[in-house]
C-alpha cells in the first residue's frame, strides 16, 4: 500500500493497493497479459467515449482475511455475471467471464498482503472506460477501451462505523432512469448526488431513500429492507434499480433462519407505519441499520432508534460466512 495508511482511519475506498489488472480492449477483443502490474495513471485522450458519452461502468465485491488466516472472495462468479450485464447494456462487447475472473483472483493474489484483519476487507473495483477518441460517436458504442481492477484496503463505509442511519425520504425524484437503474454505470450514480446532497444540507440525514411515485426502492447506493420478528421486506426486483448481490445474499440468509420473505412494492404509508427495523444493503455497506426517516418534515424512528436484534441477527450471520466463522453451505467463497 502507498504510504501504509489505516484502512480503518482513511476514507472508505482512498487507499489503494499497488498492484493492478489490466486488459486492452478493441473491437471486440480483450488483450491481458495474464498477470497483475504496477498501479501507474492512465493517459486518456480528452475526446474519449468515457468522458463525454459515459461508456463507463464498475462492479464491487470484497476479498476477506479469515479466521485460519487465508483469504476468500464473496460470491465473486455472481459479481463478474453483473459487470459482463453492465457492459452489455453499455453496447460493449463483454469479456469473457473466465477472463475477468481470472482478471480479479491475480489482483487480490497480487495485493494479499493488503487483506485488512476483519472487519475489514478488501475492496475490489472491476472497471471498463471507453477510450476511444470521437466527439461524435454519441450515437454508437465506445469500439476501444481500458478493463482493469483495482485494490482498497477498506475498513466501515459509513463515517463513524456502524451505527444507526437516518434517511430522507425522496418523494419528488427519480433515482435513476428505468431502463439503466440496474447497470453499475458512472452516469447512474451522479443522477443521485443532487437530491443527496439536498436533503443532507436540509435535513442532516446520512442518505436518502428514494419513493417517487409512493414506490420506495432503494437508496443512492444500497438496498432497503424491513424486517420484524418472523418476516423480511423488500422491494420486488425490475430494471429501475440494482440487483444487489449482497440483497440476494440476505434474502437467502433469512430464508435459512425461516423468515417469511416478501419481495414486493412498499410505500411510504407503509413505512411510516411499520412498528420492526430497517437497514440497508450493499457491498461496501454490508448490513448498516437504519434508525430513522424523514417524510417531508415529519421524523419517524423505527424502534427505539438503535440496531434491532433482527438486523443485528442477519448481520452477524452474514459477516460470519463472509470471514470462515460459519459453514459456507452456499458456495459463495472462492478461496485464494
Amino acid at each position: 500500500m502507498n504510504n501504509s495508511p489505516d484502512p480503518f482511519e482513511a476514507p472508505f475506498g482512498s487507499i489503494f493497493s499497488e498492484k493492478i489488472s489490466l486488459a486492452s480492449y478493441a473491437d471486440g477483443i480483450y488483450n491481458y497479459p495474464g498477470h497483475a502490474t504496477e498501479l501507474k495513471d492512465f493517459t486518456v485522450h480528452p475526446g474519449s467515449h468515457g468522458i463525454h458519452y459515459s461508456s463507463n461502468c464498475f462492479e464491487g465485491l470484497k476479498a476477506h482475511r479469515q479466521i485460519d488466516g487465508s483469504v476468500a472472495i464473496f460470491r465473486l462468479d455472481d459479481h463478474v455475471a453483473r459487470m459482463r450485464q453492465s457492459l452489455t447494456s453499455l453496447q460493449v462487447e463483454a469479456p469473457e467471464a473466465e477472463l475477468l475472473r481470472s482478471m480479479i483472483l491475480d489482483t487480490v493474489v497480487a495485493n494479499t498482503a493488503d487483506v485488512p484483519n476483519p472487519p475489514g476487507s478488501l475492496y475490489i473495483r472491476p472497471a471498463f472506460f471507453g477510450t476511444l477518441a470521437n466527439v461524435g460517436a454519441a450515437a454508437s458504442p465506445t469500439t476501444t477501451g481500458n478493463l482493469y481492477v483495482l485494490n482498497s484496503p477498506v475498513g466501515d463505509y459509513f463515517k463513524g462505523g456502524l451505527r444507526p442511519l437516518s434517511l430522507f425520504v425522496e418523494q419528488q425524484h427519480a433515482r435513476t432512469t428505468s431502463q439503466f437503474g440496474m447497470v453499475k454505470g458512472g452516469a447512474n450514480y451522479a443522477l443521485a448526488l443532487g437530491p443527496t446532497l439536498k436533503a443532507k444540507a436540509e435535513h442532516g440525514v446520512d442518505q436518502v431513500l428514494f419513493a417517487d411515485n409512493n414506490d420506495v426502492t432503494e437508496t443512492g447506493a444500497a438496498n432497503f429492507f424491513l424486517v420484524d420478528d418472523s418476516k423480511l421486506i423488500t422491494r420486488h426486483l425490475d430494471e429501475s434499480f440494482l440487483h444487489g448481490i449482497t440483497r440476494a445474499s440476505v434474502i437467502q440468509i433469512a430464508t435459512d433462519l425461516g423468515y417469511e420473505i416478501e419481495e414486493r412494492t412498499i410505500t411510504v404509508e407503509e413505512l411510516q407505519a411499520w412498528n420492526g427495523e430497517a437497514f440497508l444493503s450493499g457491498t461496501a455497506a454490508v448490513i448498516a441499520p437504519v434508525g430513522s426517516i424523514i417524510v417531508g418534515t415529519e421524523p419517524h424512528s423505527f424502534g427505539d432508534g438503535q440496531p434491532g436484534p433482527n438486523t443485528s441477527k442477519l448481520r452477524e450471520s452474514l459477516t460470519d460466512i463472509q470471514v470462515g466463522k460459519a459453514e459456507d453451505t452456499h458456495n459463495w467463497l472462492t478461496n485464494i
